[in-house]
């Protein structure tokens, strides 16, 4: 019998885990070609950018594939990695408005997702 949620679950993994690829292809893009990425003074240095999209890439994907296994860690850093993604999302709706549009959409699912069958305690009052 299906767990209540598990499709949910299996939602916010896959949607975890394809973050993770995205993030990790981004870093070696920058590592590796930095002439196609705009280099300005947030980005000046995409070398050290590129090592950090791709970690960030490689926690993501773990994270990703420990959801399915109910890991609360898994389900917190989830749950923080999608706000973050929407905030940063909100600040380049100009420029990307279909995109951004897209991208807040889905974490706001993820983070449904992850908050309601994630398995995080809930304090009981």
């Amino acid at each position: 019998m299906e767990e209540k949620g598990q499709g949910w679950l299996a939602f916010a993994s896959v949607m975890m885990m394809l973050a993770g690829i995205a993030n990790f292809v981004w870093g070696i893009t920058a590592i590796a070609r930095d002439e196609l990425l705009p280099g300005d003074l947030l980005f000046a240095n995409l070398t050290f950018w590129g090592i950090v999209f791709m970690a960030l890439g490689v926690v993501l994907f773990a994270a990703g594939v420990a959801v399915l296994n109910r890991a609360e860690w898994a389900a917190l850093f989830g749950i923080i990695f999608c706000s973050l993604s929407i905030v940063f999302y909100f600040f380049v709706i100009w420029a990307y408005p279909v995109w951004s549009v897209l991208v807040i959409a889905i974490d706001v699912l993820v983070i449904y997702a992850l908050a309601t069958y994630g398995g995080l305690p809930l304090k009981e009052e």
